[in-house]
C-alpha cells in the first residue's frame, strides 16, 4: 500500500517540530589548543639542555665552553632541583670538577633558582663551538682626508640636497673618493649626478 506525500504545510509542521542537531563547530588550531598544555610541562620540567646549547659560552665563559658541552638535563622529582650532564674533553675534568659550584650557579642564573643540584661529568671528545662572527654593528672605517680641491668639489655637489641629507652625502663621497685613491674603488672620480 503506497503511502501519501504530505502536503507542504504538513512537511513544514514536521519540520518544526523536529529538531536538527547543529553542524559541529572545526577543532580549533593545534597551536591554540596546546597552548595551556605546552605552558603547564614548560611550568613543571623548564627548559632542557638544548636552552643551554646557544649560549653555553656566555653562561661558563670562553675557557670552560671550549672543553665542555651540555648533554642532558634530567628533572629532579617532587620539585627539588636536577642533574646536568656535561660531555668533557678529558684533561679537563678535574677543573670542570673544580669549579662545579660556579657552573652550577652560572647555569641556575640562567635556568632559573634551583633548576639543577647536580653536576654529572662524562669525559669525551667535545665539538669545538662555531666561532661567533664579529660584529661590524657600530663600526665605523677611518678614510683618508681628502685634499682640498676634492674636499670643495664635493661640498659644491651636495650644496643642492636637501640639509637632512648633505652630511650622509657629504660622508658616502668621501668614502668613495677615498677608496678611489687607495685603488679600491671605480676609476674616473667622482661625480655628482646632473639635475
Amino acid at each position: 500500500m503506497a503511502r501519501d506525500l504530505p502536503t507542504e504545510s504538513e512537511a513544514r509542521e514536521i519540520l518544526a517540530r523536529r529538531r536538527t542537531r547543529p553542524a559541529p563547530r572545526p577543532a580549533p588550531p593545534a597551536g591554540r589548543a596546546l597552548h595551556g598544555f605546552i605552558k603547564e610541562l614548560d611550568e613543571k620540567f623548564g627548559r632542557g639542555a638544548g636552552a643551554l646549547e646557544p649560549r653555553w659560552r656566555e653562561i661558563v665563559g670562553d675557557q670552560l665552553a671550549r672543553v665542555t658541552r651540555p648533554q642532558k638535563l634530567t628533572r629532579g622529582r617532587a620539585g627539588s632541583g636536577g642533574t646536568l650532564e656535561l660531555r668533557v674533553a678529558g684533561p679537563a675534568a678535574l677543573l670542570v670538577q673544580h669549579q662545579s659550584a660556579e657552573i652550577l650557579s652560572r647555569v641556575n642564573l640562567f635556568l632559573g633558582p634551583g633548576a639543577v643540584d647536580k653536576l654529572r661529568i662524562a669525559q669525551g671528545p667535545v665539538k669545538p663551538l662555531p666561532t661567533p662572527a664579529a660584529s661590524t654593528k657600530g663600526a665605523r672605517r677611518r678614510f683618508e682626508p681628502l685634499d682640498a680641491a676634492a674636499e670643495a668639489e664635493l661640498s659644491k655637489s651636495v650644496e643642492r640636497a636637501p640639509d637632512a641629507l648633505k652630511a650622509a652625502l657629504a660622508g658616502l663621497g668621501r668614502a668613495v673618493l677615498s677608496d678611489e685613491a687607495k685603488g679600491r674603488g671605480p676609476k674616473g672620480g667622482w661625480k655628482a649626478p646632473r639635475r
